[in-house]
């Protein structure tokens, strides 16, 4: 089972979902603010997913409720009908939050933070620093908001983005792939959708992106140029 917003279909890239411009794909320096995804775009938290979902499924058990499935993110979307939501938005926080502090950064998290500054110290940007040569930048990630910022202060990535602008599972109403939190991101940045640009790893992303009417990058795409 894979527990993060991946699933076996994302390694293919869904038609109709990525727009990408005649000159390939789309750069963050051509945008007024980019919004990355976390977990396998900026760093690899060191989770170990299935041990998650036993976690989630054990809440269920211990109150006695037969669970509808045994995938994670589909555990918690059925967690307000049966009354534990709290109870297993806990029990992933806790496995992030541990994940976040012990967690890798990746190569386009080697980049934005060398970019930024945040391997040498700085200031803090904000999204109204002109002097930043990136654009204002957040995250928009399935994992919750502490464990986003637990990873971004082990990997000293705050000095590339604007700390209210990184939202995560549990930061506004619902999650991804609603496009409510990738709005509210660009939103914090200062931007709109259609100046904005979404980095992601997955096909979840991608459907985030095109919901929010958000243009999206892969990756693996940025990491290629």
């Amino acid at each position: 089972m894979r527990g993060d917003d991946r699933g076996p279909e994302d390694d293919h890239r869904p038609g109709g979902v990525r727009r990408v411009s005649d000159g390939g794909p789309p750069r963050p320096v051509d945008y007024d603010a980019v919004v990355y995804d976390l977990d396998g775009t900026l760093v690899r938290l060191a989770v170990d997913w299935d041990a998650v979902a036993d976690a989630v499924l054990d809440v269920y058990a211990e109150r006695a409720l037969i669970p509808p499935t045994e995938e994670l993110w589909d555990l918690l979307g059925a967690a307000d009908e049966y009354g534990i939501r709290p109870e297993v938005e806990a029990a992933i926080a806790d496995h992030e939050r541990t994940g976040a502090r012990e967690s890798t950064r990746l190569p386009l998290g080697d980049g934005l933070a060398a970019g930024s500054g945040g391997d040498a110290g700085g200031e803090s940007g904000t999204a109204a620093d002109p002097a930043r040569s990136h654009p204002p930048a957040g995250v928009c990630s399935l994992n919750c908001e502490e464990a986003c910022r637990i990873a971004v202060e082990t990997h000293r990535l705050g000095e590339a983005l604007v700390s209210d602008a990184i939202v995560g599972r549990d930061t506004v109403e619902t999650h991804k792939p609603d496009p409510e939190s990738l709005l509210a991101a660009v939103d914090r940045l200062g931007a709109v959708p259609e100046d904005a640009l979404f980095v992601g790893d997955s096909r979840s992303d991608a459907v985030t992106a095109e919901r929010a009417g958000v243009e999206f990058a892969w990756v693996s795409d940025l990491l290629n140029e």
